[in-house]
């Protein structure tokens, strides 16, 4: 039997339990990553590492909490004693309009999608291989462009993209290659109306502005699969002379603007 590109590698996908972060560990796994799906629903993480096999296994974290986020590594240390992937993923979506936008909910979100993002790489670090490591952020296209209704979302995710390009000049030295993918509109639970009663991608204003018009070449919304592709890329020996990238996966979104 072939190897898999990631045999041997130990890897946290943070927000791990569905969506983006559950398909992306999925494919680590399948190309032979022993894969620690973190997330605050510990419940479902450990039934998906289940279903996934192997040496799969759970931890749940609350990326907002530095104490939680400890623990986490803790518990990559005692079961691996080495990490060499960091898939910083877990987030919240929030679209609240400006006018009912507070500073408590602004620095909530700023928590999980940013300061969170970064308070796992400061904690993974000293865990990662020396000289052999990758650190991956799920940013957003709505983090390289602005979008109504979408402040804190926004400035986190733009967050992200200059944090990933100082930190993969930081982490260079060590052989960590830091880069993002910031996916366009893809089909998750993130992706559900506020009121419950279906996607943004199946509304008529989504139908008429991005396909209708164009602005979504592909003629589509995004799945997951469609990110856990290219961060295997990015999370391999492929992309060895990649670092501080940020690859754009919206079906063509970003070429139309």
């Amino acid at each position: 039997m072939t190897a898999g590109r990631l045999e041997g590698r130990k890897a946290i996908v943070t927000g791990a339990a569905r969506g983006i972060g559950l398909a992306i560990a999925r494919r680590l796994a399948q190309e032979g990553a022993e894969v620690m799906l973190a997330d605050i629903d510990g419940d479902i993480a450990e039934a998906e590492a289940r279903a996934i096999g192997g040496n799969a296994l759970a931890a749940r974290v609350d990326i907002a909490s530095p104490a939680s986020i400890d623990a986490m590594l803790d518990a990559a240390r005692g079961r691996w004693g080495v990490l060499h992937i960091l898939v910083n993923n877990a987030a919240i979506l929030d679209m609240t309009a400006f006018e009912r936008l507070t500073l408590e909910r602004f620095n909530e979100v700023l928590a999980v999608n940013l300061t969170g993002a970064l308070a796992c790489t400061l904690a993974a670090v000293p865990l990662m291989s020396a000289g052999w490591s990758r650190v991956l952020n799920i940013a957003s296209i709505m983090g390289v462009r602005g979008s109504r209704d979408s402040l804190p979302y926004s400035t986190a995710k733009g967050g992200i993209v200059n944090m990933t390009r100082a930190l993969a000049c930081d982490l260079a030295p060590r052989g960590i290659l830091v880069n993002a993918i910031a996916p366009g509109f893809i089909d998750t639970r993130m992706a559900l109306l506020p009121d419950g009663t279906g996607h943004e991608h199946e509304t008529a204003w989504f139908k008429d502005i991005y396909l209708k018009y164009g602005r979504i070449p592909l003629g589509r919304a995004g799945t997951p699969e469609d990110i856990a592709g290219p961060a295997l890329f990015l999370c391999s020996e492929d992309c060895r002379y990649v670092t501080g990238q940020i690859l754009l996966v919206d079906g063509g979104v970003s070429a139309t603007f």
